[in-house]
């Protein structure tokens, strides 16, 4: 039984993958807006309801891997070691989700097409910014949780913010210049590398 569940959900992988794949194609191709979603499923060669069993929406799509990519990041800060400071949790939360993205070659070669439409259609760039907004509350409320005698919830804002939004900003930046999906990576990456810095030095300071 538990074959048969495996085989089933690697061709439910599979599907989910080659509707993403259609999709970002079509996008970049024909535009967004131009884009319905009854050709994103022929495109995959499944049905519109099958597409509907896999998002709600065009949007969707954009953003497929989001909410696992956050869940990721606050699973690491809800598991603190008892050496742990705010910083490290921070760090190494982080570095799990460039981890993520380092090991799933599909999201890699998704980050150009996703982040251009992500810049260039204003509701795309509206559920972005929302998007930010609420994993970094939720990332600074879980930074609290774990470490509530060294930060503030304002701190535990301000340290997420810096981190979250420099790579987020590093990244759009290199890529209105002409980045590679892999220069924009490497540009967010160097720089969280620089705001964890300034963090841990502060944090040094205030010991």
């Amino acid at each position: 039984m538990s074959e048969v569940l495996g085989l089933r959900e690697r061709k439910k992988l599979r599907t989910r993958h080659a509707l993403i794949a259609a999709a970002l194609e079509l996008f970049m191709e024909k535009g967004y807006e131009q884009t319905t979603v009854s050709e994103i499923a022929a495109a995959a060669e499944v049905s519109t309801r099958t597409f509907f069993s896999y998002f709600a929406s065009k949007e969707d799509v954009i953003f497929h891997n989001s909410r696992e990519g956050i869940e990721r990041v606050l699973r690491v800060v809800a598991e603190p070691r008892p050496e742990d400071r705010a910083i490290d949790l921070l760090t190494r939360a982080v570095t799990s989700a460039f981890a993520m993205l380092a090991l799933d070659e599909r999201l890699q070669s998704a980050v150009g097409p996703v982040n251009y439409l992500v810049m260039t259609v204003p509701s795309l760039r509206a559920r972005s910014l929302l998007l930010l907004f609420e994993s970094q509350r939720e990332l600074a409320e879980a930074l609290h949780r774990a470490c509530p005698e060294e930060l503030s919830l304002v701190e535990a804002s301000a340290a997420v913010g810096a981190v979250i939004g420099g790579a987020k900003l590093a990244a759009f930046v290199s890529m209105s210049n002409g980045a590679s999906p892999e220069e924009m990576l490497e540009a967010g990456r160097q720089a969280t590398e620089f705001a964890l810095s300034a963090l841990r030095a502060a944090s040094s300071q205030l010991s």
